[in-house]
């Protein structure tokens, strides 16, 4: 039986920093009964990579995980900011048990949130994390460690570099970024200091935008969540290239030379038709979420090439990719994974590859990102109190007649936030104007239940 997550969403535990979940007694609780799952033989040391992103609050969690960790006897290895995708690399790379990420990724630096990786680099399953959260609900104080088993904490000084040279590894050998110019917008984020410089080590005159956090402007006005200043940046500078990573840098949008702004959907059906061409690509399918649009579906049908999709959330894609061994996989907000060089969604390895097609082909930005013309899309969020709105009859109905007004041109989602009292509501067709009608009025039905 699956144990009934409540703490536990689509991308581990988040919420606003300082109140409930995401308090210094819940860190250290989950650091225990996290420490205390992974702990499987008595014959060794256990050990935890634990990295952070540039949020004030991250001092404060950070601590308190650590104080968990070392109470259930398994060693901690700080490494402090490193993007998401330098955890799990580290984790593998160090042959540790776990990795964990403090990190709220793209929401704003009043919150904060906590994502686990086990042994092999993946995000946790909804059934260990529900396994985890059992343990935190019961009473652990005989399990602790003794004194003499209690952990050790020791701080891992070259973490940035080793992520850098993982990061230029993916990069095509013989293929180098010379006369390119580069703006990078790291969010204030935690890849505010690997980002620049692997692009500047592959000889790219890199720009920085974003690269100044202050423990409170993480996601404030810059990043993949902001993308204008990035695209007026590109501008500004004459740059040939944009790039917006965001909090934790798992997530990137692209900005050609113009400064037009290039989404998640037409970065993975540009590398999906490169990789295809040089063999790379795994059964020629390509994995993304239910939010991507069907123009990208439409084209890479046209190139051979099969869509899967999966429920929203990066850890979702991943799981169908490993089910079918495909290696290419992402979402339309950003989050691409690229299985044969990162276990989980990595912006800057994503945005490599970008820049590879073009040295190779020697063909701007504005030309190889525009894979496919995309059906006019609306997405629109309806805020609640109170019960969810997603089990109402009404909003069934309304469903139901957005269905029959989308038949054979088009089609709706309606999901609910995984972090957020949000409904989701997005629809795409040919007909920009119908797709316009169908949102609305399932928003006014949304409003209307919700009593808003």
């Amino acid at each position: 039986m699956v144990s009934k997550r409540s703490l536990f969403g689509t991308d581990g535990i988040r919420g606003t920093a300082n109140t409930a979940p995401m308090t210094v007694e819940v860190a250290q609780r989950l650091g225990q009964a996290a420490g205390l799952y992974f702990m499987r033989s008595q014959n060794r040391r256990h050990s935890v990579v634990l990295g952070k992103d540039t949020r004030l609050s991250g001092y404060m969690l950070e601590c308190a995980l650590v104080a968990g960790f070392l109470s259930a006897g398994m060693d901690v290895i700080l490494v402090g900011p490193l993007p998401t995708p330098a955890i799990a690399m580290l984790t593998r790379s160090l042959r540790a048990d776990l990795g964990v990420m403090v990190s709220a990724s793209h929401n704003p630096f009043t919150d904060n949130g906590i994502k686990l990786f086990g042994p092999d680099g993946f995000k946790l399953s909804d059934e260990v994390e529900g396994e985890i959260e059992d343990l935190m609900a019961q009473d652990l104080s005989g399990r602790l460690a003794s004194p003499a088993q209690i952990g050790r904490a020791s701080r891992l000084t070259d973490a940035a570099g080793r992520y850098i040279e993982n990061a230029k590894a993916s990069f095509p050998r013989g293929l180098r970024l010379d006369g390119l110019k580069i703006v990078i917008d790291c969010a204030n984020g935690s890849a505010y200091r690997v980002a620049p410089t692997a692009l500047w080590e592959l000889g790219a005159e890199v720009i920085k935008i974003g690269c100044s956090p202050d423990g409170l402007n993480i996601n404030d006005g810059v990043g993949s969540t902001h993308p204008e200043t990035l695209c007026a940046a590109v501008r500004e500078h004459g740059a040939d290239f944009g790039i917006a990573l965001d909090g934790d840098a798992d997530r990137v949008l692209i900005a050609d030379e113009n400064g037009n702004l290039v989404d998640g959907d037409q970065i993975i059906g540009l590398i999906a038709a490169f990789w295809k061409q040089h063999d790379r690509l795994r059964g020629n399918t390509v994995v993304t979420t239910v939010m991507s649009n069907m123009g990208l579906e439409k084209a890479l049908a046209e190139n051979g090439l099969e869509l899967q999709r999966t429920a929203v959330g990066d850890r979702y894609v991943v799981e169908r990719m490993r089910e079918i061994g495909a290696n290419l996989g992402g979402e339309q907000s950003g989050h691409m994974v690229l299985s044969d060089y990162a276990t989980t969604g990595d912006g800057l390895i994503a945005a490599l590859q970008v820049l590879a097609v073009s040295v190779e082909t020697k063909r701007p930005a504005s030309e190889i990102c525009r894979f496919f013309t995309p059906y006019p899309q609306l997405l629109k969020n309806v805020r609640y109190s109170g019960t969810s709105p997603m089990g109402s009859p009404d909003l069934a109905a309304a469903k139901a007649w957005a269905d029959e007004r989308l038949a054979g041109s088009g089609r709706l989602v309606l999901r609910a936030s995984g972090t957020e009292p949000l409904i989701r509501v997005m629809a795409e067709a040919e007909d920009e104007a119908l797709v316009n009608e169908v949102v609305d009025h399932v928003c006014d039905v949304i409003r209307a239940i919700a009593h808003v």
